[in-house]
């Protein structure tokens, strides 16, 4: 059985890299006093988590002489690159939320800290195979924040209107497709994004793709392996007989059309119900979730959609304070309790996992009360990839034009795939990583 993420790092691969943040980090790994000689401490937090300030706001109420202040100047991929860019201006927030995929890109360019000496008590509350996402040579550079296993999320209204069965391998879910396209033809099973490679990812984790790998110090990039074409072809096939629509997610035509019911499943992490409010605000207590379609019935293997950690910048002029508000945020109950109310995530700290609160579906989801159930049962058979490569944001960049264009074109996505492999490949040659 597959842990929802193994070691992202190989022993000496990232060294180097890991040195030199450490040189930036600017402190050394001893735990301050929670307030300042100054008196009341400010810290700025960027996250995208809708409702965080409701989150933040017990902190605040409780620690007066640390005030923290949440803002969203970007989510995912977006916020990595606004990071790298006021790291730069040495203007970066004191903390931020980090796709654990992110995470060894910004180690290496020394954008985020070292919290080892901070956090001894913390990490206490995680088990290995999570800690794995945030410990890069034994070194602590976020703490967990959530597990975010790929899950089928659809219109149980849509469904049963004209009577489609939920998939339960991803044959059935071309099939169901097939039906609600004859019976509805404005009403697509879902849509081939483009923009965002998370989901796609997600699902060649799935069938068992290992985009990178490493030997020591030598690299090898598969993404345009057997199980990534497999993928590929499957969902260039659904784009072609017109039962998938092209269109990007979180844009404002997929919004409405999530909204208005011209869309009947979405592929998504665990943490969908907390953004289906802001994306379809009318749907509430039609979508319900469920394990995501097996390309082999039976095999319960999924992938992994985000997932994040809370890390403290290198930038920060209070690390000791910085990383006790990240400690409290995802180790202490009463806060993980509020994220689950608030932003509907599945815990990444151990205890959290058996919140009472927990037992109760979310708020977007009334008609599902064994959501979380669900979530736990699929929880142990995601699988990341191996290890994330050191230049994320350039594969990522890839898909975004690769496929981006194949969709406009008509191209292969098999092909597309062959350009992500080469512009990644040469990038990190680029960058002076052995490549095998």
């Amino acid at each position: 059985m597959n842990t929802p993420f193994r070691k992202p790092v190989l022993a000496g691969v990232l060294a180097a890299a890991l040195a030199l943040a450490a040189g930036c980090s600017g402190d050394k790994d001893t735990p301050g006093p929670s307030g300042s000689a100054g008196g009341k401490v400010e810290l700025t937090f960027w996250d995208w988590d809708p409702n965080m300030d409701k989150v933040v706001a017990l902190w605040n109420d409780a620690h007066p002489d640390i005030h923290v202040t949440v803002s969203n100047p970007a989510g995912g991929d977006q916020l990595v690159a606004k990071m790298i860019t006021a790291h730069q201006a040495r203007n970066g927030p004191d903390i931020a939320k980090v796709e654990y995929q992110s995470l060894p890109a910004l180690v290496s360019n020394g954008v985020v800290r070292d919290i080892t000496g901070y956090t001894k008590q913390a990490v206490t509350n995680f088990d290995a195979a999570t800690l794995r996402a945030t410990t890069f040579e034994g070194k602590v550079y976020g703490i967990p924040q959530d597990v975010a296993p790929l899950m089928l999320f659809y219109r149980a209204d849509i469904f049963q209107q004209y009577g489609l069965a939920v998939p339960a391998t991803w044959e059935q879910y071309a099939q169901e497709a097939s039906t609600l396209h004859q019976k509805a033809p404005n009403v697509s099973m879902t849509n081939f994004d483009a923009a965002d490679p998370g989901w796609f990812t997600g699902l060649v984790q799935q069938a068992g793709a290992d985009w990178w790998t490493a030997d020591g110090t030598t690299w090898k990039v598969d993404i345009n392996g057997q199980a990534s074409k497999k993928v590929a072809g499957y969902w260039e096939g659904l784009v072609g007989n017109g039962t998938v629509l092209k269109n990007p997610s979180f844009s404002p035509q997929w919004n409405k059309q999530m909204n208005d019911g011209s869309i009947a499943t979405w592929i998504s992490g665990a943490w969908a119900p907390a953004q289906l409010g802001g994306i379809a605000p009318g749907t509430k207590g039609k979508w319900a979730a469920a394990p995501l379609p097996a390309w082999t019935a039976g095999d319960k293997t999924t992938g992994i959609w985000g997932g994040s950690a809370v890390t403290v910048t290198a930038d920060s002029a209070h690390p000791a304070q910085a990383a006790q508000f990240v400690s409290w945020l995802n180790a202490d109950d009463t806060a993980v309790a509020a994220q689950v109310e608030n932003i509907n995530v599945y815990p990444a700290s151990t205890s959290g996992r058996s919140l009472p609160i927990l037992q109760k579906p979310p708020a977007f989801l009334p008609n599902q009360p064994d959501f979380y159930t669900v979530v736990k049962s699929v929880a142990p058979s995601a699988r990341s990839f191996s290890i994330w490569g050191p230049n994320v944001t350039v594969t990522f960049r890839g898909y975004t034009d690769a496929f981006g264009a194949a969709l406009q074109n008509g191209t292969s996505f098999g092909a597309a795939l062959d350009t992500i492999q080469d512009s990644t490949t040469a990038d990190m040659k680029k960058l002076g990583f052995k490549v095998g």
